[in-house]
């Protein structure tokens, strides 16, 4: 298995880790490559600590201090497919049921939008500690993917990560390569279970504790209801991505599956084509 190469994904540079779909996490601080958005300099000046994250659509999370505490602030460029409103709306909702950044602040204007979360304690898993444990990682990945599963009510849930709506909005965007995907995309498999599923189950969005437990689940900005398998196959793929081979089938084993190659196939390529 090898990562995506469809548009939108870039080879990661040396010392960074794949995370989310076109991100990566950086484990050095801002420099001359990685330069912060006026927006967030604006606000908060020498105060950042760090760039944690960047994205090829143009996103940029950074680590600050406020008031002596840590906080994280997410800019999103005008008219980007990053929707921070909506990731707010997500995390709102999550919030009564599993541990996830509380929101701080949003604004929206012409120089894009900026989501401020206060710091969960933790590291996300693809941190050079956690890479060091890719087993023991690997296994709370899933256990914690399977808790989030159980623990979100489909019926209260507003938000949807269908099949279909993936597919329309992939088709809207209007990108030739990903419309041409979509065309080839394997039968639909019959839904299994639906859940409300994380919607971007990648490595770095799951932090733990010290001890290796989960301590939260970050970048909800697409969680919706489908079926669960929409996750674990890329939850597992991503290991991959992050450790290297050999740790699928542990993720599996972790969440209480057996691996269904035919959903685990559809749901990959639906994640390349989307």
């Amino acid at each position: 298995m090898t990562e995506p190469t469809t548009p939108g994904w870039s080879t990661p540079e040396q010392g960074t880790t794949v995370g989310a779909k076109g991100a990566r996490l950086l484990p050095s601080g801002p420099d001359a490559s990685h330069p912060v958005p006026e927006p967030l300099t604006r606000r908060f000046g020498d105060r950042i600590e760090q760039v944690v994250w960047v994205n090829e659509v143009g996103g940029v999370t950074v680590r600050a201090d406020a008031g002596g505490a840590s906080v994280y602030a997410k800019w999103a460029p005008p008219r980007s497919e990053l929707d921070l409103r909506a990731e707010v709306e997500r995390l709102a909702w999550a919030a009564p049921y599993v541990r996830v950044p509380r929101v701080l602040d949003f604004t929206s204007d012409a120089d894009g939008d900026v989501l401020v979360t206060a710091a969960i304690p933790g590291e996300n898993a693809a941190s050079e500690r956690w890479r060091a444990e890719p087993a023991q990682a690997v296994r709370a990945i899933a256990v914690g993917l399977r808790q989030l599963h159980d623990a979100l009510p489909v019926p209260e849930c507003p938000f949807s990560w269908s099949v279909d709506e993936r597919m329309a909005r992939s088709r809207n965007e209007g990108i030739r390569e990903r419309i041409l995907a979509l065309d080839r995309l394997p039968r639909v498999p019959a839904v299994d279970r639906l859940v409300v599923c994380h919607a971007d189950a990648c490595v770095p969005n799951t932090l733990l504790a010290d001890d290796g437990s989960v301590a939260g689940h970050v970048d909800l900005g697409r969680l919706g209801v489908a079926d669960r398998w929409a996750d674990i196959a890329i939850g597992a793929w991503s290991t991959e991505w992050n450790y290297g081979p050999g740790y699928t089938d542990l993720f599996y084993q972790s969440y209480g599956v057996e691996a269904d190659e035919e959903r685990i196939a559809f749901y990959r390529a639906l994640w390349d084509a989307t």
